[in-house]
């Protein structure tokens, strides 16, 4: 926009124009006003327009429905950052995340920087020059950069712009050196100035870095993660090699990623796979994906995230929080987008669980992204208190485009109670081998008889209700987008400070599997009482699902992961489609 006019300025006219800079008192001649003119893609449709007036109204401020984008550029485009020592020691946590494309002021992935223009300056003389700043708290996290020929230049308080540049118009990029943090908003702007005798004129234009934004189930799965056994561990090796397959069968044509630490199982909690993304040329977002190691810095296996990075992906820490489990990123979900009492999520919204009065770590990170906003239900009542052990959200065709998967102890108390009606008391209410289990395996007339168990299972679901009372209220799903999951719960660790019990999944936590494409889902095997042939839970499991039209698979993992309080879900993990372009719906 025009800070100095080369007609006589109006009231009106100065008031316009010093709302993105200064109208000079040279300005103010009748000739002879410098006219400068900065451009970001404020209109967000991937590109800077300096011929026409689309991306000028609103530059200088930024708001959900306009305003320029820049990406934090962390990725690592030539493989040159290093995760171990030479004598294979892992390097520091400050070390491991120092490293990155904006290390330094050198260009390495110039495919990742914000484009900004100016219109050409005619009316210079030679002696004139143009001078560029980053000015506002934000400055120091952001990279300032001049194309001059096929070369960036990194921008500096004594970079000076000639008046050759200036008449041709001067190639900008602006790129971040980190995510969006509790202690910056992400908002930055960029001033340019013009200097020609006695005659200044300045412009500015406002950007934002994107938010670094989680997942959810409408995004296809591209590519499966989980953890590699060690030797000695053959169960778990077993269950990384069929998960792989379930992947493959599922359409997932990338190989499965296998981390190599087998002392921690649980791909899920230690990393939480993101992107970050902003308009592209034709209209195609420009995306980095940026995987979050979880909260919980003295995590060794976190580290593992590191080795992740490459062209294209970073990884960042919240640099905070310690290895409990309400900083495990099995914590942390993600409803598919919706829109509710005039506030719209186009990227979904996070869902995480407080213990108590305690919150996750990672939560004050996730809610300065400014674009998923936490929403806090209770996990607290279980022993491991992760989100995933009761919720889900899963692919539907409705308008929503979902349903919410929701654990349901009462159905299926009714449902063994219906096969000992049936005269199937004495049946075993597991089925695994006896090797597998821990203890004598009781019948469904013993299950059913202990008061304890009975009272537990009351006790969850009254706790499933209050989430879910929530969830409703808070996204306006109805009764009928609501598909409930055949489950049950036992004590599982010590009561907490109320004197509550906290309690784990009885049978493997169906609702705490993977899912793998719109219509497959991957389940743990149930082993639940066989009757007539058929396992009555896995049966209840599989109809629930066909209810959204999706075909259920079962993975055995009770000896790697269900005895040791999580199932599938929580030792795996997915890398998913990042193509939602956040910023076309305005919050």
């Amino acid at each position: 926009m025009s800070k100095v006019r080369p007609r006589a300025v109006t009231a009106l006219a100065i008031a316009v124009a010093t709302v993105s800079g200064t109208v000079t008192a040279a300005g103010a001649a009748d000739t002879g006003g410098i006219r400068t003119d900065l451009r970001a893609d404020v209109n967000r449709d991937g590109a800077v327009d300096v011929s026409g007036s689309s991306d000028v109204a609103g530059k200088t401020t930024w708001s959900s429905g306009r305003g320029a984008i820049f990406l934090p550029n962390i990725g690592d485009k030539q493989r040159r950052c290093k995760t171990r020592t030479p004598d294979g020691r892992w390097l520091s946590n400050a070390r491991l995340e120092a490293c990155n494309d904006a290390q330094g002021n050198v260009v390495r992935a110039p495919e990742y920087l914000a484009p900004l223009r100016t219109v050409p300056v005619d009316n210079v003389s030679d002696t004139a020059a143009g001078g560029l700043q980053l000015v506002g708290a934000g400055k120091s996290k952001v990279r300032l950069f001049l194309k001059r020929g096929d070369t960036w230049t990194y921008v500096t308080a004594g970079t000076r712009v000639t008046a050759a540049e200036l008449r041709a118009g001067l190639q900008l990029g602006l790129d971040g050196r980190d995510v969006i943090r509790e202690d910056w908003d992400g908002r930055t702007t960029v001033r340019f100035t013009v200097t020609d005798g006695d005659r200044t004129s300045t412009d500015e234009v406002m950007l934002r870095a994107a938010p670094l934004l989680t997942q959810h189930h409408l995004q296809r799965a591209e590519q499966a993660l989980v953890v590699d056994g060690n030797r000695n561990d053959p169960n778990q090796r077993k269950f990384a090699r069929e998960f792989a397959k379930e992947a493959r069968k599922a359409g997932i044509t990338k190989p499965t990623y296998k981390f190599k630490d087998g002392s921690d199982i649980w791909a899920q909690d230690f990393i939480e796979p993101g992107y970050v993304s902003m308009p592209g040329p034709g209209g195609k977002p420009r995306v980095l994906r940026v995987m979050m190691r979880s909260a919980q810095m003295d995590r060794p296996a976190g580290k593992q995230v590191f080795e992740l990075r490459g062209p294209g992906v970073g990884v960042v820490q919240v640099n905070k929080g310690k290895y409990d489990q309400i900083n495990s990123t099995g914590n942390l979900e993600t409803i598919p987008p919706y829109a509710h009492d005039g506030t719209s999520y186009p990227a979904g919204r996070i869902i995480t669980g407080r213990h108590g009065s305690r919150l996750p770590a990672h939560t004050a990170f996730l809610k300065a992204q400014q674009a998923q906003d936490p929403l806090v239900l209770d996990t607290g009542w279980l022993g491991i208190g992760h989100v995933d052990e009761f919720v889900q959200f899963l692919p539907a065709d409705t308008p929503r485009g979902w349903k919410i998967g929701i654990a349901d102890p009462e159905g299926t108390l009714a449902l063994l109670r219906k096969a000992q009606r049936d005269g199937h008391g004495h049946t075993k209410v597991f089925s695994i081998p006896r090797s597998y289990a821990d203890g004598r395996i009781p019948t469904i007339d013993q299950a059913l008889s202990d008061k304890k168990l009975l009272k537990d299972n009351a006790y969850a679901a009254r706790k499933i209700k209050e989430n879910l009372a929530l969830l409703k209220r808070e996204t306006g799903v109805t009764d009928a987008e609501i598909v409930k999951i055949p489950a049950m719960f036992e004590r599982f660790g010590f009561p907490g400070q109320d004197g509550a019990p906290r309690l784990g999944a009885y049978y493997p936590g169906a609702v705490n599997g993977v899912v793998l494409a719109p219509h497959k889902y991957l389940a743990p095997k149930q082993w639940g009482p066989v009757v007539t042939g058929k396992d009555i839970i896995a049966e209840a499991v599989t109809k629930a699902y066909a209810k959204v039209g999706t075909r259920v698979r079962y993975l055995d993992d009770w000896r790697t992961h269900h005895v040791g309080g999580g199932e599938i879900h929580c030792g795996t993990n997915t890398v998913r489609a990042a193509g939602t372009a956040w910023w076309s719906s305005p919050k």
